[in-house]
């Protein structure tokens, strides 16, 4: 039985799979099977994966029909999965070859341990290396240390703010805790990974490595870009924050932190005009299940969406002006 169950989940990634795969095959620690699912791809992905497909450490596995949710393919990774340790491996990502060797000696190393993720670097499309992975600047000095925390600790501080997970390649979780939770919600498009973290945090401990192991593509053709986008995302990212609160005790002053936080994500989308009606109209219900009062948070992100769309305006009118005297 292996130690670490690798799942690929793919979909029209066929330009970055030999990359992915063969960082993989190559990694310092080789005590895992290597899952490949194809959710119905229609690039050459299917023909890139079978060539993988003939070394014995490798199983692979086609839809016919596509899922419609990445969430419904790491469920039946998981499944299929026989090592303790599961290493979701996105396949438009790539990872440094010693990425197993540190994260499972975490595991092993503490059995409280739910998952480890390490620090993620950017890299484009076109394998242009960008800047790390971190949440923001104010908390980029804790990203910049490995640590230990308490699961719900880390759910109060880190996990309603924002998702500190930035990708889910980094990661390395337990098995058992993963079934012990439900594994991810399938109802989700893009934060599901986000709910996952959480809850599998609420089972134990949680660990970081500062050092850069992973390497999270950034395209225009992710998942993550379309739909901030298109501002799908706004009604996930609320129902998350909610789903956190009703499992972890915060302070009067956090949660006020919380709420000003999330307006500064809803304000803008409810006062988008490419923002479709139907959409707000799933953002409200969202906006009053999460905040009792919402239209205290509405005054300062809409100011800063006006001053955005006034500088934008006036640098529009200014590049107009500049081609008419030319």
């Amino acid at each position: 039985m292996p130690t670490v169950s690798v799942i690929v989940p793919n979909y029209n990634h066929a330009r970055y799979l030999r990359q992915r795969l063969d960082t993989v095959l190559r990694q310092t620690y080789q005590d895992f099977e290597l899952i490949l699912l194809d959710d119905s791809s229609t690039d050459e992905s299917c023909s890139i994966l079978r060539e993988y497909a003939s070394d014995p450490r490798v199983r692979a596995e086609f839809n016919e029909v596509n899922s419609g949710s990445t969430f419904k393919q790491w469920n039946k990774g998981v499944k299929r999965a026989r090592g303790k340790y599961i290493w979701i491996a996105e396949s438009d990502d790539y990872a440094d070859v010693r990425f197993l060797e540190r994260l499972v000696g975490v595991l092993d190393g503490d059995p409280g341990i739910a998952f480890v993720f390490c620090r993620s670097r950017c890299v484009s499309g076109d394998d242009l290396l960008g800047l790390f992975v971190d949440i923001n600047s104010s908390s980029s000095r804790r990203w910049a240390a490995d640590f230990c925390s308490e699961g719900t600790e880390a759910c109060r501080n880190f996990f309603l703010p924002e998702n500190p997970v930035s990708n889910a390649s980094a990661v390395v979780f337990r098995k058992d805790v993963y079934e012990q939770v439900g594994g991810a919600d399938e109802t989700l498009r893009l934060c599901g990974d986000w709910k996952l973290w959480a809850a599998l945090a609420l089972r134990g401990k949680i660990a970081y490595l500062s050092e850069p192991l992973n390497y999270f593509r950034v395209h225009q053709d992710s998942m993550r870009s379309k739909t901030r986008r298109t501002r799908t995302d706004v009604t996930e990212h609320l129902s998350v924050a909610r789903w956190i609160l009703d499992h972890v005790t915060v302070s009067d002053t956090l949660f006020k932190e919380i709420c000003d936080n999330k307006a500064a994500l809803w304000v803008p989308a409810l006062m988008s005009l490419r923002v479709p009606l139907s959409l707000k109209r799933r953002i409200l219900p969202q906006i009053r299940a999460l905040d009792p009062h919402p239209f205290r948070r509405v005054f300062h992100p809409a100011i800063t969406v006006v001053r955005l769309k006034i500088r934008r305006h006036w640098r529009e009118l200014r590049s107009l002006v500049a081609a008419t005297r030319t």
